[in-house]
């Protein structure tokens, strides 16, 4: 995995977040003709509330995952926007973002995290399914995928 960090994203790394996120819309639309973030889009994830961004860094943010904490039918996290630069792509980071989203899923009591994946990104939907991912539901060109956490692993109450 590189000598990458994985980290809270915080307000500094914005830009290279919103060229990231333009990079991954480029990847999966096919085109250099895509619009990124709204301004003002991401202040959320700066509020101090349970959303928050996880970056990977090596010598600059290489990767990011934003995470949504909801809880309506029960608390899950939703993993969002998601996008490893392509040279850094195949090495692990990935994974490493989505374990370090499923750990924030445990200390927040969340009982499952789910993400949406387009039914055409292959590499997406192996990724997902070797993290322990399942297709939960058909949403027409993508599929709702979704993990159980155990979010009490100790035991206890």
């Amino acid at each position: 995995m590189m000598n990458c960090i994985i980290r809270i994203a915080v307000p500094a790394d914005e830009d290279q977040i919103r060229a990231l996120f333009l990079e991954m819309l480029r990847t999966i639309c096919g085109t250099e003709q895509v619009e990124g973030y709204p301004d003002g889009y991401l202040d959320r994830f700066w509020a101090g509330g349970e959303d928050r961004i996880y970056v990977a860094e090596d010598g600059g943010v290489v990767a990011f995952l934003s995470v949504e904490v909801h809880d309506d039918h029960g608390k899950y996290l939703y993993l969002d926007d998601f996008s490893v630069t392509a040279a850094c792509r195949g090495q692990g980071i990935g994974s490493a973002l989505i374990r370090a989203a499923e750990a924030y899923a445990a200390e927040v009591h969340a009982a499952a995290v789910l993400l949406h994946v387009d039914k055409t990104n292959r590499s997406a939907m192996r990724l997902y399914e070797r993290s322990g991912y399942s297709v939960y539901r058909d949403d027409g060109h993508r599929y709702l995928m979704k993990k159980d956490i155990d979010a009490n692993p100790g035991g206890g109450l």
